[in-house]
This record gives C-alpha cells, sequence and structure tokens, in this order.
C-alpha cells in the first residue's frame, strides 16, 4: 500500500498534476463527416428521462445516442479491416490502458500548413533531444485543439476536401512495426490527416497501427499543457462488447 498512499500523498499535495486531456461531449461536438456513399456515425444526443418532476420526483438522468468514434474517443484494433481479427474495445487489458507517454510538438509547422505530415525525421530529431520513445502512447501535438469549438474550422475542409494535420505513409508503417509505442493520440477529428484518404495504402495510420494491435485515441483536449516526457496516460474506454471504439476519459499525470 506504501506505493499507492505515496501516489495519493503526492495527488493531494500537488506533486502530481492531473491533466485532463477529454474534450466536453455534446451535440456540438464535431465529428467526422464521411462523403457519399459511406455512411456517417451519428452525432453525441442527450434526451432528458426525468428531472425532479411526476416522471421521476427525487431524480435526474437522460438517454444518451452516440457513436463510438465521437469526441475525445479510443480506437481498438478491430476497427480497422487490417485489425479485424484484433481486439475489440471491450477485450483490451485494462493494464495497457495505463502507460507512459511522451508528446512531439509540430504547432508552427501545422499553423504554416494544415495538411503537415509528421515524418520520421521528425521523430528521429525529437529521440536525439528527449531520448528514445517509450512503450506507451506517442501524443502529436498539432494546435488543432484550439478549433474544437468551432467545427467549421475544426473540420477545415473545402472543395478539395478535409486539410488537417497527419502521420506521413512511411511515418505510420514506421511506428506501428519498428517502434515501441502502443498507440498514437492527437488533437484532430482522426489520426489520419484530412488527405488521408488519397494516399497508399488509404488511411495508413489506421491501416499500420491498428493493423499491429496497436491503439488510436482522438481529439485530445489540453496536449498544450503537457511536457514532452515524464508523462503517465490512464485511458478510460467503455468495454463495449464488440465495440470497435468508445468515447473515453484520458487523463494524464505529471510532476509540475
Amino acid at each position: 500500500m506504501s506505493v499507492l498512499s505515496d501516489f495519493l500523498g503526492g495527488v493531494t499535495a500537488g506533486a502530481i498534476e492531473v491533466i485532463d486531456l477529454t474534450a466536453a461531449l455534446s451535440e456540438h461536438t464535431p465529428v467526422i463527416q464521411l462523403p457519399p456513399p459511406f455512411v456517417n456515425t451519428k452525432h453525441f444526443s442527450l434526451q432528458e428521462i426525468s428531472r425532479y418532476d411526476e416522471r421521476g420526483p427525487a431524480w435526474y438522468w437522460n438517454d444518451i445516442a452516440t457513436g463510438e468514434h465521437v469526441g475525445t474517443h479510443f480506437d481498438a484494433p478491430v476497427h480497422w479491416v487490417t485489425g479485424k481479427d484484433g481486439l475489440d474495445v471491450s477485450q483490451v487489458p485494462a493494464k495497457q490502458l495505463i502507460a507512459p507517454a511522451v508528446v512531439i510538438d509540430k504547432t508552427a509547422e501545422c499553423a504554416r500548413d494544415p495538411d503537415y505530415l509528421l515524418q520520421i525525421a521528425d521523430v528521429e530529431a525529437w529521440q536525439r533531444d528527449h531520448g528514445p520513445l517509450p512503450t506507451g502512447w506517442l501524443l502529436y501535438r498539432t494546435g488543432w485543439g484550439a478549433r474544437v469549438d468551432d467545427e467549421r474550422a475544426f473540420l477545415n475542409s473545402s472543395e478539395t476536401g478535409p486539410h488537417t494535420p497527419g502521420l506521413a505513409v512511411e511515418c505510420a508503417r514506421w511506428l506501428a512495426s519498428e517502434s515501441p509505442v502502443v498507440g498514437i493520440g492527437v488533437e484532430t477529428v482522426g489520426t489520419d490527416a484530412g488527405a488521408a484518404h488519397s494516399f497508399d495504402p488509404p488511411f495508413p495510420c489506421h491501416a499500420f497501427m491498428l493493423g499491429a494491435g496497436k491503439f488510436g485515441l482522438t481529439q485530445l483536449a489540453n496536449v498544450d499543457r503537457l511536457p514532452a516526457t515524464g508523462i503517465v496516460l490512464i485511458v478510460a474506454p467503455l468495454p463495449i462488447v464488440r465495440g470497435s471504439g468508445s468515447p473515453a476519459r484520458v487523463l494524464a499525470l505529471v510532476s509540475p
């Protein structure tokens, strides 16, 4: 118990800061929009059942409707055809949902070019400065979290399609097959770039990472509050049986 007591004491005393990386979930949460003929997921909605009234005099509660991949959410391997024989979200071992994390910051590059793609060279340069990647999460900071309250700016679509940053094909392949990371976390609506439908293969982050049994996290908030290293990430999706993913509460533990 001493380890847990020390941990709780650190949280209480402020020696360990808990940073919520979860975007608020509401009817206004931006949702990825696929072009025809593909079917889109539901937006989040809340329907009141009772609120201290004749329907239920002492309680307030709601029904909710949402897609698995809405708001801050977790992608399980089975979400993608390359991982179709992999784990669904209910099968992911709980121990794997607590892991170290690091942040690679390309905010300046993405401000200049919303289609910026993270390259292997970017990750190698980061490692020269900060050390090797962990057996944990790589969080990709792009500055996109600042756009989340403006759906148009967040999705950033034009007549040529969505324009949001992501990973280059070779970088996604390398992270999936040669790096120790267990997953990629992003601020954008999906782990792939907006233009990734035109890549070879299409949506390489999904194809390679989930095909390798790794995970995705999207629409993270407050990534700008994190240091480059020294993070422990707690990811808490709903254990939906046969679920391809789930909205999740994502917490980062850091030493101020």
